[in-house]
């Protein structure tokens, strides 16, 4: 698997989006927040999206830097959770911190967040 984030893994869809945020479940793993929903059995990549508060960073330019810094995460990070799906989910990253974090202590929270979620949802099945 290669180490990108291509363009048919993000999340886009408003309505997908709203129905995540209706319907979904959340795990927490301080400072993100990850919402998922199952949408179908086919096999697809899942689709993502990610958010960084207005409220806990007022400057477009801080809130960008910490989407970047969650998007680098996840790109190295997504192995763990593809081993582990069986269908088509879509996900939301959250970062709820008021403060900045430098880039491995996201890693780390990252992958142990996202393997929470691969347990999770093999415990479903």
């Amino acid at each position: 698997m290669r180490n990108t984030f291509s363009k048919e893994e993000k999340l886009k869809s408003r309505k997908q989006i709203a129905l995540l945020f209706e319907k979904g479940n959340s795990i927490k793993q301080f400072p993100i927040r990850i919402k998922y929903l199952k949408l179908s059995d086919v096999e697809i990549p899942p689709k993502i999206a990610f958010s960084v508060p207005k409220r806990n960073f007022k400057l477009a330019v801080d809130r960008i830097r910490m989407k970047r810094l969650l998007r680098e995460s996840y790109r190295k990070n997504k192995e763990t959770l593809y081993h582990g799906l069986s269908g088509e989910y879509i996900l939301m990253i959250l970062f709820t911190d008021k403060k900045e974090c430098n880039q491995q202590d996201l890693d780390d929270k990252l992958s142990t967040g996202l393997q929470k979620l691969k347990d999770r949802l093999e415990a479903d099945e």
